[in-house]
């Protein structure tokens, strides 16, 4: 049963995506929260690469739109309604969410791991609706709360922030640390962030295009380069964290780290691609992925309240959710950095 102070709408707008490349404006019925979780109006949401990817072609790798689905999983709102099981104190609260739903009982959630929970139910991701709409739920327990002095616009942008910590804890980045980020887009730039906040005496970016290069000064870089035109081989880095996806870039990262170095990688390429195993071999190079997070969302608000990552210029436009779809295009942009959307 639903507990609230507050009047709730029988109905709400939702933006969905019919087929690809199609966004349509719906009424539907505010979601009822289970007893362990919590009803939140959203107040901002900020467009994810995956986002725009599931617009433009339906689907990602094995993950296929096959029916209306809502996009959006960067989120933040406030709590207007609880389930039984929920303290009413939480009625008011201002939180981000962590816009997952993991199982809590496989081996994977029963070892810390619940990243990586076989039965996770993510937002946006089929089929599970996203945050494009103006109420969603979600377990207590992930909706965060943020302090008065973090903004909902950035309370939405710890989700994609909490991918560069995870990445920064992934490869060990301690302080005094030399790291190299391949890819100055959102993410890569969000990480550069994050490795300074970790420690991180050298943060080098590299980047094909000029703009995102500078960029990424702006956020952390201490330096950018052209891979197109330098070399990254002889750089002898601590940790590569690659962001790009692009195989060169994770082929040129890896041969950069130095002996038992870690190589991360975060970005989104081809489900196959050559690596160096003789330099990973000779080197004892330490190489993992990275899938989602765990356990980030209290470091990260702690990062944005304390003025230690700054979010806020990052946003480089906003829409309502009637021009959702127009937020959707206006990402594809190399201009733009993080676009918000307001339901």
């Amino acid at each position: 049963m639903l507990k609230t102070n507050t009047s709730i709408p029988s109905k709400m707008r939702a933006a969905v995506l019919t087929t690809k490349q199609n966004i349509r404006l719906e009424d539907r019925p505010v979601p009822q929260p289970e007893a362990d979780q919590v009803l939140i109006q959203v107040k901002a949401v900020s467009v994810c690469g995956s986002d725009v990817h599931y617009y433009l072609e339906g689907r990602i790798g094995d993950f296929v739109v096959e029916r209306p689905l809502v996009l959006g999983h960067e989120v933040s709102g406030v709590i207007v309604g609880v389930g039984d099981n929920v303290p009413e104190q939480r009625i008011g609260q201002r939180v981000a969410i962590e816009p997952q739903r993991p199982c809590g009982t496989c081996l994977q959630c029963r070892t810390g791991h619940y990243n990586l929970c076989p039965h996770m139910e993510f937002y946006a991701t089929p089929p599970i609706d996203g945050a494009f709409q103006e109420y969603v739920t979600i377990q207590a327990s992930f909706a965060h709360p943020i302090s008065d002095n973090v903004s909902y616009e950035e309370g939405a942008l710890l989700e994609p922030l909490s991918v560069g910590l995870w990445a920064c804890h992934k490869a060990h980045i301690s302080p005094g640390a030399r790291v190299l980020i391949a890819g100055a887009g959102p993410i890569g730039i969000l990480t550069a962030q994050a490795a300074r906040a970790f420690g991180a005496a050298e943060i080098i970016v590299s980047d094909i295009q000029h703009e995102r290069r500078q960029q990424a000064m702006k956020y952390g870089a201490t330096s950018t380069l052209d891979p197109s035109k330098e070399s990254v081989e002889q750089l002898e880095v601590d940790a590569f964290i690659d962001c790009s996806g692009a195989a060169k870039a994770v082929q040129s990262g890896i041969r950069a780290v130095r002996g038992a170095g870690y190589a991360v990688l975060v970005g989104m390429g081809g489900d196959e691609m050559m690596l160096p195993v003789s330099v990973i071999q000779a080197r004892e190079i330490n190489v993992t992925g990275t899938f989602r997070y765990t356990n980030t969302w209290p470091m990260a608000a702690h990062l944005v309240a304390s003025k230690q990552v700054d979010l806020s210029s990052m946003i480089t436009a906003r829409y309502d959710l009637e021009h959702a779809e127009d937020a959707l295009k206006a990402s594809l942009d190399p201009q733009s950095i993080k676009i918000i959307v307001t339901p």
